[in-house]
């Protein structure tokens, strides 16, 4: 009864589990949705505010009067008569900001800083060699401070000149008043001035610790990206941000765009399950002690099946399906596995034809590089030839001489690329026998043991050899693998090092890894390394990775490397094991 008892809580509490982690993964889906949706809208009024900007700096530097006052500070004119030139076209074209400006960034008038008139401002001139074609943010200074603006800038040329007019607008709670926030989100600009605190912005009254948003931000400063992350506010109370930073005239963000979404109804909802959770397992506990075998068999029964099936994918049987036993969460668990598998099926079908389709592309172009190299020397070697045979016979059975030897020397060249080729594309099929790997790799290590031993450059082998049971595998193929790891390895090590053999058993499968101390790959190495024809070696064909991948993929096993550039490389292979049901049947067939 205790057990029984308890399996039906534990049962119990793992739908709870379940129903909560795709409970998060809805509330989860659901805050991205909703993210982009707000950020794409504030991208929308942005654009808006900026295009409204833009139209009325380019109107200001098309009128007459500017065009006059540029004209007029050409042939030598005062610029103090132009002072207050500034104010009256902000004021038309509703510009927070307009700087009227000569060909060396001194103001000749200041719509929203009068006092600047005379000043340098050459900013835009040194930062960037051009000017850029769209608005961008910037803090600007005003008569009360720096605040952050959407500016953008209008180059006028009068006589070979370049006047310049800068406008813009403030960037404030209006633009983010302006957006439909849903419930339980708002919004932030945080400006980011290169100096100095920044501002935060909201869209509502409320207040934030900013101290518990600074990571977040300075971190989507620094690497130029949008980030999300989760904001603990108290333990009650939680909410994910999501960190778009917003580009300034030189590149670097000028201001930060926060979206906040509450976690509350998610905590509220997981709660409230793990409320119902405990009520259902104190009621299944009383209810197990009454009918404690039908209950065992409605709930474990299926969720073994689904732990099984799980079990199955995880070893990439994707074929696997749980028939729903009932209509309640648990045969609704077992639809949503089933429709999973499915998606996850045809996804791995795509994903196998697009990497089949590259690889033979891949195949392909590396073949026609190999058979041009060969294919030039000929074509030279015949018109050599041709030209010698308009000449006299002397001249000819030399040079008939020459060519013949050089014909022959490509055409070996030829033969040679196609043999690779065709050892490639026609790998035998493996004849699977009962094998001992720790016995076929200390033959290999033997078979190496002069050339890693050699000094000064000498490699210590280390041999971490589990127990391993027989694996099912084609002894020769396998050995050859192997054999083309360690070569691998060896030119890995130019110094020396040292190399580690280690097996191991993970399920139905048998671990083997092999580890060099030598240069290492980089990232996009490791990605191509099986790719036919690749290599990261100044010699080698670039097939003996691509040709052991396939050996190991005919066994139904897996070869995977990982690497760190200038510490060492690990190729981690999983070979399925000897079963010994085809072991019995194979000695009924002797």
């Amino acid at each position: 009864m205790i057990l029984v008892s308890i399996a039906i809580a534990a049962s119990v509490g793992a739908v709870a589990w379940l129903i909560e982690a795709r409970t998060r993964e809805s509330f989860r889906q659901l805050d991205q949705d909703r993210t982009s949706t707000l950020v794409e809208q504030f991208r929308r009024e942005f654009d808006r505010e900026a295009a409204d900007i833009t139209r009325g700096v380019e109107s200001v530097a098309a009128s007459e009067a500017v065009l006059q006052m540029a004209l007029d500070l050409s042939n030598g004119a005062d610029s103090s008569a132009y002072v207050l030139a500034a104010g009256p076209f902000a004021a038309t074209h509703h510009l927070d900001f307009l700087d009227l400006l000569t060909p060396d960034g001194t103001i000749i008038s200041s719509a929203h800083w009068r006092a600047r008139f005379g000043y340098k401002q050459r900013w835009f001139l040194e930062q960037s060699d051009s000017l850029p074609e769209k608005t961008f943010l910037k803090q600007v200074e005003t008569p009360q401070g720096s605040v952050l603006g959407i500016l953008y800038i209008r180059a006028l040329k009068v006589r070979g000149a370049n006047f310049y007019v800068i406008g813009g607008r403030r960037l404030d709670k209006a633009l983010l008043q302006s957006l439909s926030t849903p419930a339980g989100m708002r919004v932030f600009i945080y400006s980011a001035p290169e100096q100095g605190d920044g501002e935060f912005l909201s869209s509502t009254s409320d207040t934030v610790d900013q101290s518990k948003l600074m990571p977040l931000i300075q971190q989507s400063v620094e690497e130029k990206k949008e980030i999300s992350a989760t904001v603990q506010w108290n333990k009650d109370e939680q909410e994910v941000f999501h960190a778009m930073p917003l580009p300034a005239f030189a590149g670097r963000a000028a201001a930060v765009l926060l979206v906040g979404n509450s976690l509350q109804q998610q905590l509220v909802l997981e709660r409230h399950i793990d409320r119902i959770a405990l009520l259902i397992a104190v009621g299944g506990v009383l209810l197990g002690v009454v009918v404690s075998a039908v209950v065992a068999a409605r709930i474990t029964h299926p969720l073994r099946e689904l732990a099984a099936a799980a079990g199955e994918i995880g070893r990439g049987n994707w074929g696997i399906r749980v028939e729903p036993a009932s209509h309640d969460e648990i045969g609704q668990l077992a639809t949503a596995f089933n429709n999973m598998t499915n998606e996850l099926t045809t996804q791995q079908e795509r994903l196998l034809q697009a990497e089949r389709v590259a690889a033979w592309r891949e195949l392909a172009r590396r073949l026609a590089h190999e058979l041009k190299n060969p294919l030039f020397p000929l074509q030279i070697t015949v018109e050599n030839l041709l030209r010698a045979r308009e000449g006299g016979p002397e001249q000819f059975e030399e040079v008939f001489r020459e060519s013949t030897s050089t014909l022959l020397d490509e055409i070996a060249n030829l033969k040679t690329i196609i043999s690779r080729f065709s050892d490639f594309s026609k790998m035998p099929a493996p004849e699977l026998q009962p094998v001992d790997l720790n016995d076929l790799i200390l033959s290999v290590v033997k078979l190496f043991q002069g050339q890693l031993m050699r000094e000064p450059n000498r490699i210590v082998p280390e041999m971490q050899l589990g127990k391993v049971p027989l694996i099912r595998a084609d002894a020769a193929l396998i050995r050859r693998v192997i054999e083309n790891l360690v070569l691998n390895a060896i030119d890995a090590m130019p110094q020396g090092g040292k190399l580690i053999f280690l097996t191991a058993v993970a399920d139905k499968y048998a671990v083997f890894d092999l580890t060099d101390t030598g240069t290492g790959l980089t990232p996009e190495e490791c990605e191509r390394l099986f790719t036919p024809y690749y290599t990261s070696k100044q010699h080698g064909t670039g097939l003996g990775l691509a040709i052991a991948q396939s050996v190991i993929s005919d066994h139904q096993g897996k070869i995977t490397v990982y690497s760190t550039k200038n510490t060492g490389t690990t190729f981690h292979i999983e070979l399925p094991l000897w079963d010994e049901q085809e072991q019995l049947a194979a000695n009924e067939r002797e």
